[in-house]
């Protein structure tokens, strides 16, 4: 039988119990103040983005970017068409208000058809943002059976001997798979968990698993582009395509990395995942030329080149910010505290003026200085829907806090 605690023993763990419920409350108030302060920019973002779809009526012509004062499109068949999608569902997560849905809706629906694009390996970002989303906040199950069309669609090109997924349809290289493809097994993942066939699992699991393998250097830094020989089913040759240099560490390409081990560590609960997802993070949030509001240079090897304009990419804080958010519910809370403190510090710099456009202006879009292809010269200190759409999921992360 237990004995009862005597007053003064009572009093003592009292007394020693006090910090530990100190620090819990405020804990809980940070994650509330973050939570409120995410909830408020959402509805300065709703401001913004009820003029962009009020300015922009086609969701057959996409809105993908605003650079050198003006608004590029792209079909429903570029890469980036399902973004726009996206972003309205976030707006309508938040809202709750039927005109978003409608809007959402009415977007996602002008990509049906994307189910069957062969001519790209980014069907995931196209039609999980759109019908992803779609299915997640209504329960629609019609979009169900479109996005199992579309991972039907997307393995085409997982080549098994190999054990990835073919990325870019162009260009010389034999079987190249860039880091963005990352970000496209959650598809693989819904498609396995809707129809309940392994294959798609087992060819995520396997993606990832040889990215880790030949994509990462030993500090974690990420190429951006492996190509693999057909024959041997190893590694041709390694570059970083929209970086400075085949060695430079493109800061987009380290979020998706970031993000997509996250992400894949939650479907398979596979320790390997985790580490490597923490370990690419620890090297972003670490690295000397990081930025102290935390909106890194399109890549952090620019600040060692003279001759190199150090443009900022918000596109890649916003993707980090909400990759930060969802890995900090898998660490302990030390580790989740550090997480969550470095994504609210590049939520609050995003949502400055240095970097959040003012109402009606940056083509409506909502975020500024933003890099698409440096190598290229293409959408160089611009708005890119893809940053508007982590953005947003960012914000909406932080407000479930």
């Amino acid at each position: 039988m237990k004995k009862s605690l005597t007053k003064s023993a009572l009093a003592i763990s009292i007394l020693f119990a006090l910090p530990a419920c100190n620090a819990l409350e405020g804990n809980k108030q940070l994650l509330a103040d973050d939570a409120a302060f995410c909830s408020a920019a959402l509805d300065k973002a709703q401001l913004q983005m009820d003029d962009f779809r009020k300015a922009y009526t086609n969701p057959t012509k996409i809105p993908t970017s605003y650079s050198d004062g003006k608004v590029n499109f792209i079909n429903p068949m570029g890469w980036t068409s399902g973004f726009v999608a996206g972003s309205f569902w976030y707006v309508y997560e938040h809202s709750q208000d039927k005109s978003w849905l409608d809007t959402a809706t009415e977007w996602t629906n002008a990509l049906e058809n994307m189910q069957f694009n062969r001519k790209t390996h980014d069907v995931g970002f196209i039609m999980n943002n759109s019908f992803g989303n779609g299915l997640r906040l209504t329960g629609n199950q019609s979009y169900s059976p479109i996005l199992v069309s579309t991972a039907k669609t997307l393995m085409e090109r997982y080549n098994p001997d190999i054990g990835t997924t073919f990325s870019w349809s162009w260009g010389t290289w034999e079987f190249p798979v860039i880091i963005d493809n990352m970000m496209n097994l959650e598809l693989l993942f819904n498609a396995s968990i809707a129809t309940g066939d392994k294959k798609y699992y087992d060819a995520a699991v396997s993606h990832a698993t040889v990215t880790m393998k030949h994509h990462f250097r030993d500090d974690y830094s990420s190429y951006h582009l492996v190509n693999y020989s057909r024959d041997t089913g190893l590694p041709i040759s390694k570059q970083t395509f929209q970086g400075l240099t085949d060695d430079s560490s493109w800061s987009r390409g380290q979020a998706w990395g970031a993000y997509g081990y996250t992400m894949v560590y939650r479907y398979t609960k596979d320790e390997k995942f985790l580490n490597h997802a923490r370990n690419i993070v620890n090297y972003l949030l670490t690295h000397k030329n990081m930025p102290e509001d935390l909106v890194p240079y399109f890549d952090y090897d620019a600040p060692e080149h003279p001759d190199v304009i150090n443009y900022r990419d918000s596109s890649a804080a916003s993707l980090l910010a909400s990759g930060l958010i969802e890995l900090a519910n898998y660490v302990e809370e030390d580790e989740a505290a550090r997480y969550r403190k470095a994504a609210m510090t590049m939520l609050r710099s995003l949502s400055s003026s240095e970097y959040l456009a003012a109402k009606g202006e940056n083509g409506h879009f909502l975020l500024k200085q933003a890099t698409g292809h440096y190598p290229a010269g293409k959408e160089l200190n611009a708005a890119l829907n893809y940053g508007d759409y982590y953005y947003l999921e960012a914000l909406n992360r932080c407000k479930s806090l």
